[in-house]
């Protein structure tokens, strides 16, 4: 009973299959959830959304839009199977950043709350790197036998 209660109550997992599974999992989820619901809705970005970021005053607001919606939609399916996780994260941190902070930095916490999610979701992910169950540790893997 008491092996039970210390890994209940314990702040380390001490199955790593599981720390896979859960790592893997939220890696997936986050990637797939910001390209199709956020990233595919504004490939062509819409006009709307270019005059928004005209508004914001950013300059190239043309340029910025592509690159937000890239980040969004490229990052987040990099980000699913774990490709260039740091970047792709890193990429996809910012623009949350700039949603969260700029687009909706005078709206209340409800309107930035997912933008913010989706930020600190990141931000893990630019810290942590993708895990054992992604294409960057198969090719840090494979480059690693290559070079020896």
């Amino acid at each position: 009973m008491r092996t039970v209660l210390t890994r209940l109550l314990s702040a380390k997992n001490y199955n790593t299959k599981y720390d896979d599974l859960a790592l893997a999992s939220l890696r997936i989820f986050i990637g797939l959830t910001m390209a199709f619901s956020h990233g595919l809705g504004k490939m062509p970005p819409p006009e709307g959304f270019v005059t928004h970021l005209q508004m914001m005053g950013f300059p190239a607001p043309d340029f910025l839009a592509w690159c937000a919606a890239l980040a969004e939609l490229m990052g987040g399916l990099f980000l699913a199977a774990g490709l260039l996780t740091r970047p792709s994260a890193l990429f996809v941190m910012i623009t949350m950043a700039v949603a969260a902070f700029g687009a909706h930095g005078a709206d209340p916490f409800a309107k930035k709350e997912m933008a913010l999610l989706y930020l600190f979701a990141s931000l893990f992910f630019v810290l942590h790197g993708a895990g054992r169950w992604s294409v960057d540790h198969w090719l840090s893997k494979y480059t690693r036998s290559e070079s020896l």
